[in-house]
């Protein structure tokens, strides 16, 4: 089965590496896109075109300021994929749970043997 185009929705968007790269840098701050193929290491061109898809997909916005264009990150845009990750987040505590469990019962085994002794 052939995956579904890039600019179809964020989450096929950020399916890409780079792309998610790019938006945890933008959650920082409106940046250029010099400043992006900088701290990540990527060619203009690259970021270029996968800005474009972020864009496309409503996930990054721009504005023009004198000659450049800065992007950020459209939280509005965001909200559906925090949303759905956010379903998960019951399973995650669920588990952090069952290892805050197991630590205890294991500190507290320890300390009765040291106890004992």
């Amino acid at each position: 089965m052939p995956r579904a185009a890039t600019t179809l929705d964020g989450f096929n968007a950020i399916a890409e590496v780079r792309r998610r790269q790019i938006l945890q840098f933008l959650a920082r701050q409106e940046q250029n896109v010099g400043a992006i193929v900088d701290a990540l290491h990527l060619p203009q061109p690259s970021v270029s075109k996968h800005l474009g898809v972020l864009r496309k997909v409503g996930l990054v916005r721009s504005r023009r300021h004198g000659r450049e264009i800065l992007y950020r990150t459209n939280a509005d845009g965001i909200r559906p994929l925090y949303e759905w990750t956010k379903t998960f987040e019951q399973l995650w505590q669920h588990q952090l749970l069952r290892v805050k469990e197991r630590a205890e019962a294991a500190h507290n085994s320890t300390k009765e043997k040291s106890d004992k002794e």
